[in-house]
């Protein structure tokens, strides 16, 4: 059948009948607020490059949480900046640390599903993502060592979910052996599995005051252009007892999103970054373009080619608009 008997425009006619056909759905549940603590800091703080991101303090837990909660958000992902850093990070598995107090306040005082995030950028003095070697580059399985004691300290603080980010060779499957040694084998994992060493990451890093002080990332995070390099990635960390597989960023790689939705049976996270958040907000802010909706099509968008959850700094303001329009 062909025009004008059929007539594309007939299931558009209007918003009811649009949602009726919706062939993606957004919601709230899906989606994860990227959450930020600074043990130096006793005022909430905001950083110029990430417009409305806040960087909380260590206080002030059942209001941070129930702001999260009544947008309709109900899973964080914590990252902390210490008081102090050192060679080897010791305060990202330190008992006392920022993510892990951060960790037992939001427990203590709210439901919310918390998802720790496991690096040590943020706390070594050198700014890579683990220990140095006397080369000069980060030492991959030294630093598996430290990996485990951080996941047993974040699950030890009430951790729902590690989120192991440093992109080492075999950090999964050493991480799963110290929680199933250490009692948490109930503890899932997701894998920043295909975690590309992207010019996205910038504003996160001022937030999270974590730029590597010599060098780059580009020895251990991906080749921007290797898409079956990509697969080779999660393929291991599906292997080594991943959870969940995520791709970041989210948007300039749906390629990579689509190709594991296509290829396993795991869920799919997919992490819209700090440069696609900034990027969208200096463009509303010089009225380029209509904020809500490119926010929301952005996330669409990521749906649209697979992700089964969505880690963006728009989670609040996505949920409440998703609750208003029901």
């Amino acid at each position: 059948m062909m025009f004008p008997q059929m007539r594309m425009r007939r299931l558009r006619t209007s918003q009811k009948m649009r949602d009726l056909v919706a062939e993606t759905r957004l919601d709230p549940a899906e989606l994860v607020l990227p959450l930020f603590f600074d043990a130096n800091i006793t005022e909430p703080k905001t950083t110029d490059s990430m417009p409305g991101v806040v960087t909380y303090p260590l206080s002030g837990y059942d209001i941070i949480a129930k702001e999260i909660e009544d947008a309709g958000v109900s899973s964080v992902l914590v990252f902390g900046v210490p008081a102090k850093k050192d060679a080897k990070g010791c305060d990202a598995y330190a008992d006392d640390g920022v993510v892990q107090k951060a960790i037992r306040g939001l427990k203590a005082a709210s439901d919310l599903l918390v998802i720790a995030d496991l690096c040590m950028c943020e706390y070594t003095d050198h700014g890579h993502c683990g220990i140095l070697g006397v080369d000069g580059a980060v030492d991959n399985d030294k630093t598996l060592e430290y990996y485990k004691k951080i996941a047993v300290s974040q699950a030890a603080a009430g951790a729902d979910m590690i989120a192991p980010s440093g992109m080492m060779d075999g950090q999964i499957a050493a991480i799963r052996q110290a929680l199933d040694e250490a009692g948490f084998d109930e503890v899932p994992i997701m894998a920043y599995s295909a975690k590309f060493y992207s010019a996205y990451y910038g504003p996160f890093r001022d937030v999270a005051c974590s730029a590597p002080g010599k060098g780059n990332r580009a020895g251990y995070q991906m080749p921007c252009g290797n898409r079956k390099e990509a697969m080779r990635e999660i393929d291991l960390d599906v292997a080594e007892g991943c959870d969940i597989i995520m791709v970041k960023p989210a948007g300039p790689y749906l390629d990579i999103i689509r190709d594991a939705a296509n290829t396993y049976d795991l869920p799919i996270a997919a992490y819209q970054v700090s440069g696609e958040y900034a990027m969208m907000k200096a463009a509303a802010k010089n009225g380029w373009i209509d904020e809500e909706r490119i926010m929301m099509e952005s996330l669409l968008g990521i749906k649209r080619a697979g992700a089964d959850i969505i880690i963006t700094y728009y989670a609040k303001e996505a949920a409440r608009l998703l609750r208003d329009r029901r």
